[in-house]
């Protein structure tokens, strides 16, 4: 791009600030949520909420563990102030729950907010008009005292009239819009000249609300303005500090992060970041970080997908697949470096005693939040043995060991390859039955072993084999029935190999449980590579034997 294009942008300033500490802190607690879904997030929808559909959101909030949220703007919206009487008139808002509304700094507005709160028993009632320089300058036409008259002229109608609400748990908020856009000095004398016409003290905390309405510089930069107006307030202990963070830059989270290391006590977001441009901050990120760090987020995130699906009804807006925990794909890992390190870690997690989550690639238990395990590991062209043999065993409780997984997985490459698409669980079982369970030259029609009471271990086996359509009787004896079964098949049949691992799992439970035999052997004439044999049968005995057929069939098909 050239100089003429970027050189119009004034990058942002730095905050004069005498001891900034909030780098040497860390979160320790959560915040004071507010959604502000049905209000903020609901302006930004190309087709707002009906009641309906706020009323799913309002209860999904609720049931969620908010006890604060912005129900909308009922002075400016008949659809905001319906909803609001709706809620209060049939006794909806439950006893724990505080719903808020927002209006601006106009006489008519503040009489039909008032209008909308009749009857509610605790509310916020939240005041704003704009500050920034530039909206000064270009919206108002205003200087510093003018646009400070606007928000004390609000606040003094605000504090006449909370004599209309004696009934309700009234609280107030301030919020100077544009906040990031404002020189510090002029917001801190705005926020003090409200909170003394309110008569803010210890005991009646105001809500002081500091959105960055436009995200405008780092994140380090909101942290250092929140923590020089906390430094600087004549009496923090009259204020609730609250952030209302916007997401232009992509640093929402962040900079919400870093707002409350530098001491904020409130954070005003929405589900999913849903809101105006590029969105409000996002309240299920936020939170899942903190849960994530071993804080209690004090919101249920369990069912994570009935909280997607609420979201994507109320808001007709899809969640994005790789949003943070949230998202369909963010558990999944393709890669085959990937898939083989959490495949690890989910084995020593069933291993160990320990209650702490470690699995490589994945920060959060999939449980924590009701999703399954059966999406972490998905296979493509990009997969590797791990993604496969998780799948087996995840779907078929199927445990192949490492040799017989790179050969499995060569299979499933070539597939892959070949396709270009996601390999699913349903075409990896079939390229397994293709691999290691069909009919090859090999086949066992019966089979039946018996012990030798004369000598020692020793058993006699007797099976019928066809090979290449021809049914021929073997037998032989052997130190149990896999080795004497190898000894009869390799007489018989004039091969050459060599037995070297067996082992054996169960599939189910039950009287007709199955078993899955996995069979490795040695073909000296091909520099000792190995080659795997599986065999399936409700029988223990006869599981194995079916290995060695496959493991002979694979050899003679391949010559490996």
């Amino acid at each position: 791009m050239s100089e003429e294009t970027y050189s119009k942008y004034t990058p942002s300033g730095l905050v004069e600030i005498k001891s900034r500490t909030w780098p040497n802190n860390t979160i320790k607690k959560a915040p004071i949520w507010c959604s502000v879904d049905l209000r903020d997030g609901n302006q930004a929808l190309i087709e707002p909420m009906d009641t309906s559909r706020k009323l799913r959101m309002f209860k999904a909030l609720v049931g969620m563990g908010f006890k604060e949220i912005e129900i909308g703007f009922p002075s400016a919206s008949e659809t905001d102030f319906q909803f609001c009487r709706y809620l209060i008139d049939n006794n909806l808002i439950p006893e724990d729950v505080t719903v808020q509304v927002l209006t601006q700094a106009r006489e008519h507005l503040i009489d039909k907010t008032f209008e909308a709160l009749s009857g509610c028993k605790s509310a916020i009632l939240h005041l704003y008009n704009s500050v920034s320089t530039l909206q000064r300058r270009v919206v108002f036409n205003q200087d510093r005292e003018g646009v400070k008259k606007i928000a004390l002229d609000g606040a003094e109608m605000v504090f006449d009239r909370l004599n209309k609400l004696q009934e309700t748990k009234l609280q107030l908020q301030y919020s100077p819009e544009s906040f990031t856009g404002t020189e510090l000095d002029y917001a801190l004398d705005v926020c003090e000249t409200v909170l003394d016409c309110w008569k803010a003290s210890k005991s009646n905390k105001v809500i002081i609300n500091l959105p960055a309405t436009v995200e405008m510089s780092t994140p380090n930069i909101y942290a250092d303005q929140i923590e020089w107006m906390l430094q600087n307030f004549s009496d923090r202990d009259r204020i609730i500090l609250s952030l209302h963070p916007h997401n232009d830059r992509g640093t929402g989270v962040a900079a919400t992060e870093l707002a409350l290391m530098a001491g904020a006590d409130r954070v005003e977001g929405t589900l999913f970041g849903n809101g105006e441009r590029t969105g409000n901050v996002d309240i299920v990120t936020l939170g899942l970080n903190m849960f994530t760090q071993g804080i209690d987020p004090n919101l249920d995130f369990s069912d994570i997908n009935k909280l997607i699906e609420t979201a994507e009804f109320c808001n007709q807006l899809p969640v994005h697949q790789r949003h943070p925990y949230a998202g369909s794909l963010v558990h999944t890992a393709f890669s085959g470096s990937h898939q083989d390190a959490i495949r690890k870690g989910m084995d020593a997690i069933k291993k160990s005693n320990e209650d702490k989550w470690e699995v490589p690639y994945l920060p959060i238990d999939p449980g924590d939040i009701g999703r399954t395990y059966e999406a972490i590991i998905r296979v493509n062209s990009q997969s590797g043995k791990a993604g496969s043999a998780w799948l087996l065993e995840q779907d078929h409780n199927i445990s192949i060991p490492r040799g017989a997984q790179i050969q499995f997985s060569q299979a499933v490459q070539s597939v892959a390859d070949n396709t270009g698409k996601e390999i699913t669980s349903e075409i990896i079982w079939e390229i397994f039955q293709n691999e290691f369970l069909s009919k090859g030259k090999f086949e066992l029609h019966k089979f039946k072993s018996k012990k030798l009471s004369k000598q020692g271990n020793k058993e006699l086996v007797e099976a019928t084999v066809e090979h290449e359509g021809k049914k021929t009787k073997i037998s032989a004896t052997g130190n149990g029935p896999i080795s004497a079964f190898v000894n009869a098949i390799k007489d018989e049949f004039d091969l050459t190999f060599r037995l070297t691992d067996f082992g054996q799992n169960t599939r189910s439970s039950g009287s007709s449980a199955e078993a899955a035999a996995f069979i490795e052997i040695k073909v000296p004439d091909e520099n000792g590579v190995s080659v795997y044999g599986v065999g399936i049968d409700t029988s223990i005995t006869l599981a194995p034997i079916k290995a060695v057929i496959s493991a002979i069939n694979r050899m003679q098909k391949n010559r490996v």
